[in-house]
């Protein structure tokens, strides 16, 4: 038998196993009775309304390209030719539009640098921190360009989703090694360090983020000195990572009492160091423990990346309340924002993905 009639084989059985599954839940669960049968044909009718008029506005009765936006007044479905005509602002906000090949490179990047962080050959500590520092590095010298010879984009030019990506990347760089070193800190042998790691955390947890944010982006340029402040971004990137490292020690701590403590006595019955011990035993067992915690964090991190617009950065949903700001565009707000959920979700449902597949490995691990 030839291996393309073997995967057709295996592809119609588990079709047929799917199909009779299908038919058992609906002969059991939704048509058992006369009552389940009317309620669940009522279900099924009004959900296939539902999305039958979703589909007719988004797809089928929907205007396509801004050489058709005359077409828009009279359509009753979606005038995608708002996204047609302003992606670019969307996508990267107030960077200079012949450049615009930078940006994209960059995100590409960065897109990239995730991507690979998620495959298993690389869950080491020196792969993971040289992928992301080369990912990061390329990303920034891509958008601000003078350090590779090219003309120079100040970061107050920045924006769109080359923003949020910039800020989302800086955080989860910048506040992963500080979560660590918190939780090893609330862990140490030295109350001094330990209870002082504990106030921190708890300090900074207590306190919305956008309080945080705003603090460092409103406040501090008040009262410190001009030399002490820095660029606005880099600040807001500080008390960001600050932010979620305190979030991540949580998330770390959880892994490292998942380890029993006998581990730690074995490795001093060996001989081994403190450091040694860490490195060997123990870290790769806190990573292994908060994996799925970890991709949550970072989902919940790439949602608050829109808080900036209220301290004034152009993010991806300030370029697209740019993009319908005109009288042209205004009444297709609607669209626009379609366009910005669907590249946060794009982005998040892969996310969370990827963290219930690492649940359910790590579930088999264990088991």
């Amino acid at each position: 038998m030839s291996t393309r009639t073997h995967s057709a084989l295996a592809h119609k059985s588990t079709f047929n196993v799917i199909t009779k599954r299908l038919l058992h839940f609906l002969k059991t669960r939704a048509f058992f009775s006369k009552t389940d049968s009317i309620i669940s044909l009522c279900f099924f009718t009004a959900l296939f309304v539902i999305i039958y008029t979703i589909l007719s506005w988004a797809i089928f009765d929907a205007v396509w390209t801004k050489e058709n936006v005359a077409q828009c007044q009279d359509a009753v479905g979606a005038c995608w030719s708002v996204i047609d005509a302003r992606y670019r602002l969307i996508m990267f906000g107030l960077y200079p539009y012949d450049l615009h090949w930078r940006p994209s490179l960059a995100c590409l990047t960065i897109v990239s640098t995730i991507i690979l962080s998620c495959l298993p050959k690389l869950w080491e500590a020196k792969r993971l921190s040289l992928l992301w520092l080369v990912g990061f590095t390329t990303f920034f010298l891509l958008m601000e360009g003078s350090l590779l010879g090219l003309k120079q984009v100040t970061t107050d030019q920045w924006g769109g989703l080359a923003l949020t990506l910039f800020l989302f990347a800086s955080v989860v760089l910048v506040g992963m090694p500080m979560g660590l070193g918190l939780a090893l800190a609330r862990r140490s042998k030295l109350p001094l360090i330990r209870y002082g790691a504990s106030i921190f955390i708890d300090l900074i947890r207590s306190l919305p983020l956008l309080t945080t944010l705003f603090i460092a982006a409103v406040v501090m340029p008040i009262v410190l000195p001009d030399w002490m402040t820095g660029d606005k971004i880099w600040r807001v990137i500080i008390a960001f990572s600050l932010f979620f490292a305190c979030y991540q020690a949580e998330v770390f701590r959880g892994g490292f009492q998942a380890i029993p403590k006998g581990q730690f006595e074995a490795g001093d019955a060996l001989g081994l160091s403190y450091f040694q011990i860490l490195s060997h035993i123990i870290m790769p067992q806190v990573f292994r423990h908060s994996l799925p915690g970890t991709i949550n964090m970072v989902v919940i991190t790439f949602k608050e990346t829109a808080i900036v617009i209220i301290i004034g950065f152009f993010d991806v949903l300030a370029s697209a309340n740019a993009a319908f700001g005109s009288g042209e565009w205004a009444p297709y707000y609607m669209e626009v924002y379609a366009f910005v959920a669907l590249i946060y979700w794009s982005f998040i449902f892969s996310l969370s993905q990827y963290g219930a597949y690492l649940k359910k490995r790590m579930r088999i691990a264990i088991h």
